[in-house]
């Protein structure tokens, strides 16, 4: 009997973070009698988090690439997908595109590629050297999967990707492993807490939320905060939330394996970000039943229905994330029910399984081609 065919994911490193969760969520998801799956990271990956593999036939290969242009890296890469032998290489984002060449020349018959957004450094995918190796991999990448539809908008106009090579996909979220607490409350007389997960990290722009809550939380003496998550402004971010007044009100809490125990003891949940793909942590607060506030940025209105699960905001009003939690600090009834109504809406749109079955799809329609 054949062994199913096997898909070689390319990302930059395998670690705490959206794009790793979906992917891990995947690799675990998918029917091992429909493909199997190898890892292939550039720059390592995190013990801890490589635990999450639940599958035994999953190999993780670290090709130990420098900073910067390393040409040993592509030589390694050529090695390792010439010993695996895949049927599909796929590659995420700008830091693995042009890894897209090496699987050509190596001989991989079916190449896709995903974005799932922009760097942090360019949150609207608008720098031209960016666009140029983008546009310079077109040739050698049969489909591109973008989390979005903002994404696959800027595919056709900025890198001019003919609509036909395009798969838009979701992401998916656990919805048995991220479910709302029991007897949940808000203003039980205890404590009100806010609470954003991610890397901290300019493009989470988790400044403006310092900011809102110190500014609010005069008004609302049990309010607090929890910034689940770990990164390069952490310092910075623990001397704002001192220099505000309110260090003593604001928890952080590094980077978790309990984000679900986490998020269910939250309020309200906030994505402070100046720019997303498809975030995987609004999706798992909203399976959580939790209200939540985000730019009105990226992928954000395609997850958040205004005023019914949430509340988007605008970026360039620096008043307006703060006006956008205060209805939920004045009025439980809205906070349970924009919560309830987000739980919801994941389970309608974005489980896991609709994951999977769109990634099997997808992977089913490379093959016969």
């Amino acid at each position: 009997m054949n062994a199913p065919p096997l898909v070689v994911h390319v990302i930059h490193r395998l670690d705490f973070g959206g794009l790793e969760n979906g992917l891990v969520n995947l690799v675990n998801r998918m029917p091992a009698d429909r493909f199997r799956h190898a890892i292939v990271c550039l720059a390592g990956f995190n013990p801890e988090f490589r635990e999450r593999i639940q599958r035994s036939d999953v190999e993780v290969v670290s090709l130990g690439k420098k900073p910067g242009k390393d040409l040993g890296a592509y030589a390694r890469m050529w090695r390792v997908l010439r010993r695996l032998a895949p049927s599909v290489v796929h590659t995420r984002n700008l830091g693995t595109i042009d890894m897209q060449w090496i699987a050509a020349s190596a001989g991989v018959p079916h190449r896709v590629h995903g974005e799932h957004g922009w760097e942090a450094s360019d949150p609207g995918g608008r720098n031209q050297k960016a666009l140029r190796i983008r546009r310079a991999c077109r040739p050698v990448i049969h489909l591109y999967v973008p989390m979005s539809k903002d994404i696959e908008r800027w595919l056709e106009k900025q890198v001019h990707v003919e609509p036909s090579r395009i798969r838009q996909l979701y992401s998916g979220v656990d919805v048995d492993r991220f479910t709302p607490a029991a007897n949940a409350s808000p203003f039980d007389g205890s404590a009100f807490t806010i609470g954003t997960v991610g890397r901290l990290d300019p493009v989470k722009n988790h400044e403006a939320l310092l900011r809102s809550f110190a500014a609010l939380s005069g008004r609302f003496p049990s309010l607090r905060l929890t910034i689940v998550g770990d990164g390069p402004l952490r310092s910075s971010l623990q001397a704002t939330s001192s220099a505000l007044g309110v260090a003593g009100l604001i928890s952080f809490t590094g980077a978790r394996n309990d984000t679900p125990e986490l998020m269910r003891t939250f309020d309200l949940f906030v994505l402070p970000s100046v720019n997303e793909g498809i975030s995987n942590t609004i999706l798992e607060a909203m399976a959580t039943g939790l209200p939540v506030v985000a730019a009105r940025v990226g992928g954000n209105p395609e997850l958040i229905a205004d005023g019914v699960t949430g509340r988007l905001y605008d970026l360039t009003d620096p008043a307006a994330l703060k006006r956008a939690l205060l209805p939920y600090l004045t009025d439980p009834a809205e906070c349970r029910t924009h919560g309830a109504a987000g739980r919801e809406r994941v389970m309608q749109n974005f489980s896991l399984d609709a994951m999977v079955r769109r990634y099997l799809d997808l992977y089913d329609e490379l093959l016969v081609h």
